[in-house]
């Protein structure tokens, strides 16, 4: 069965963007974005949120030739990944992408039972609809040192608590990467 991660460059407060939506605060260091390269090279399959894969789409397939090696790299391996991108609104979805417009829980419970690789769900509204169903095996929180003070959170408001256990901390010049699994 595959493994699912949510993974998200979150503030102290919890917190994926400020209340207007921008995500200005992150500053990956040259480090913690190859970081990120090398996590989204060993990717199956990335799940997107209509949100998420707007912004993405919005820069990574325009990838200016004078920007950073690890930035364009970046803009290859995403626009080359298999993605699925959920959404009620999307008619059409480009760069390696399906659309999907049915179930979420559904679709992914579908995608997890169908291979042994690794999958990634970005979106804080994706990732929202799945968290209670079980369906994330591990949590990566890139935390930045800035309090937003409200925005979009990591986490839904649950009914149930989730237990987790501590897998990994690993520190970057702009970002502490807390990796946990579900116990």
């Amino acid at each position: 069965m595959r493994k699912l991660i949510y993974g998200f460059g979150v503030t102290l407060d919890g917190y994926i963007n400020d209340r207007d939506g921008n995500i200005d605060w992150t500053d990956p260091d040259e480090e913690l974005h190859q970081f990120h390269n090398d996590r989204y090279r060993d990717l199956d399959i990335s799940l997107h949120g209509r949100r998420l894969y707007e912004l993405m789409a919005d820069y990574w397939p325009h990838v200016p030739e004078d920007a950073s090696p690890i930035l364009r790299e970046f803009g290859a391996l995403w626009t080359a990944k298999p993605k699925f991108v959920f959404s009620r609104t999307l008619t059409e979805v480009q760069w390696n992408s399906t659309l999907v417009s049915a179930n979420a829980v559904e679709e992914v419970r579908r995608l997890k039972s169908e291979g042994d690789g690794v999958m990634e769900v970005g979106g804080a509204n994706l990732a929202a609809s799945l968290i209670p169903h079980g369906l994330i095996d591990e949590y990566q929180m890139f935390v930045s040192p800035v309090v937003l003070g409200g925005g979009t959170p990591m986490f839904p408001l649950l009914d149930k608590r989730i237990h987790l256990r501590l897998a990994e901390t690993r520190h970057f010049n702009t970002a502490v990467m807390h990796r946990y699994v579900t116990v």
